[in-house]
């Protein structure tokens, strides 16, 4: 992207805002300095939102559902563009890049051929057939706030920001400060797909000041983050009675089944662990193996993590790109080095590689770790995979469960026996001989956390739904009136107990 595009970006920005260099995560080096808004122009800009939102609402469903699958189609034609700035901003694989923009097109497509049946009223069981009807119809909520994160800057804006635009939403969407060219460039399109500029609005700035003021002023706010900021999030969301929903960490567990083939579940522990280089919410962490053959697996899965390419490429030839940032690097270097000390066995990996660039870490193998220590409990947010042992399937059920998380997990072995272990898997999301790709890249099934893992779902009608009002609208017949005296009853009760013996026996 050149200079004059970039430019051309960022003129969505007050040009008086103060300035924070953004760095390139595979070279250190800066690519261009960014506006940092302040909460009084976050509130300006939610003022104008609120000022547009009624048009956009007004606006009928299936032409604001045509917008998405327009953008689709120009973001389908626009890969090559929009991989490259995911990986200027982001430091990810060329493979990992095209993984998000995949999810990210993928969600245009999908509201893009159904909000509008979302949005269309929907019948109920009325309380009192023959003489009542009632339905449901749903109202969009006015703007809508929502705060994305660096990780997948991409695909966690279209997954937000497109249901809640399809539902007649004005958006007013914080964006990173490291990421904020995606979005960018993400919007940018959608107006070009036929999207009223006014009706998505993105702001950056203090993670604190400014994801405050979205919070503090919109009618709704979807946040994804980290178990701790969202919790805050809630707090003052629900202070406002404003509605929220909340996608945060995981400590995403691999059970690996006696009659799991050790050379796939390897395969997929890769795959599930290191997309994105570890820096993915439902990245597994944790992988449970039999005793027995523990020392097996880790010989494969060693073996197999050595021999990956660590590196920058615009093309499909590594397999591992850079940590985001300074601060990721310090992170997941403090974990390994913290777990070593308390006297963990490495297995692979655990250094970074600065011949590549400042913020590459190695692929990281850890085993002989305790389950209560910071690198088995915690949210480690890198490519680093943790092995433990089981005895019986029992006792690895219970050491899944065994954490305040509960986003996503994996069960490999026989598909017959590892459906049963996934319905006893407390998370959002199981996925039986895969990592995360077979329910993350389900648009039509609902995607969230169970405990602190978080609230609400995205994805699927759940995921448009969550920003819309419900209206329950009833109309009773003329023809024979319900009671409204108390000698009535003496006239229609034994009908209505008829009628209640009849429906419990219809269902």
């Amino acid at each position: 992207m050149t200079d004059t595009n970039i430019q051309s970006l960022l003129s969505h920005f007050p040009s008086d805002a103060p300035l924070t260099p953004v760095i390139n995560p595979t070279t250190g080096k800066r690519i261009f300095d960014l506006p940092q808004l302040s909460a009084q122009q976050v509130q300006a800009a939610v003022i104008k939102a609120r000022e547009f939102a009624p048009t956009w609402a007004a606006t009928p469903a299936k032409q604001r559902q045509a917008v998405l699958t327009r953008l689709h189609d120009l973001m389908m034609k626009n890969e090559s563009k929009l991989l490259d700035v995911l990986q200027l901003e982001t430091g990810k694989s060329r493979a990992h890049a095209f993984e998000e923009f995949a999810g990210a097109a993928g969600a245009a497509r999908y509201y893009g051929r159904k909000a509008a049946k979302f949005l269309k009223p929907t019948p109920t069981t009325a309380g009192i057939p023959v003489l009542t009807r009632t339905w449901v119809e749903y109202q969009s909520l006015g703007v809508v706030g929502i705060i994305t994160p660096w990780n997948y800057p991409m695909a966690l804006t279209t997954l937000d920001v497109l249901p809640a635009l399809a539902a007649g939403n004005a958006v007013v969407q914080k964006a990173d400060s490291q990421t904020a060219l995606t979005a960018l460039f993400c919007r940018l399109l959608a107006i070009e797909a036929g999207l009223p500029a006014a009706a998505w609005t993105i702001v950056v700035g203090d993670g604190a000041e400014v994801g405050n003021a979205v919070t503090d002023n919109c009618d709704y706010v979807a946040f994804t983050g980290s178990t701790a900021t969202g919790r805050k999030v809630a707090e003052r969301a629900a202070a406002r009675l404003a509605g929220f929903s909340l996608e945060l960490g995981g400590k995403n567990p691999m059970l690996v089944l006696p009659s799991a083939k050790l050379d796939m579940a390897a395969e997929l522990a890769i795959a599930g662990g290191f997309g994105s280089a570890g820096q993915l919410c439902v990245s597994i962490e944790r992988i449970y193996v039999e005793n027995f053959r523990k020392a097996e697996f880790l010989e494969i899965l060693g073996t197999k993590v050595k021999s990956l390419i660590v590196g920058k490429s615009s093309v499909f030839s590594v397999d591992i790109g850079s940590l985001t940032s300074a601060n990721q690097l310090a992170r997941v270097s403090g974990f390994v080095q913290n777990a070593i000390e308390a006297g963990a066995t490495l297995v692979a990996g655990g250094t970074p590689l600065p011949e590549h660039g400042p913020y590459f870490f190695a692929p990281t193998v850890l085993t002989d770790v305790a389950h209560d220590s910071p690198a088995g409990c915690n949210e480690i947010f890198g490519p680093v995979l943790v092995v433990f042992g089981y005895d019986t399937v029992e006792e690895a059920i219970a050491l899944a469960n065994d954490t305040e998380f509960g986003l996503n997990a994996s069960v490999v072995g026989n598909e017959k026996e590892a459906i049963k272990v996934a319905s006893r898997i407390n998370a959002g999301s199981v996925n039986v001989n895969e990592g995360f790709r077979a329910t993350f890249a389900s648009m039509d099934s609902p995607m969230g956390g169970m405990k602190h893992s978080g609230k609400g779902r995205r994805n699927g009608r759940a995921g448009l739904i969550r920003f819309t009002d419900q209206r329950t609208v009833g109309i009773a017949a003329t023809w024979l009136k319900l009671p409204s005296r108390g000698r009535h009853y003496n006239r229609m009760g034994p009908l209505l107990r008829l009628l209640s013996k009849i429906l419990n026996r219809v269902g």
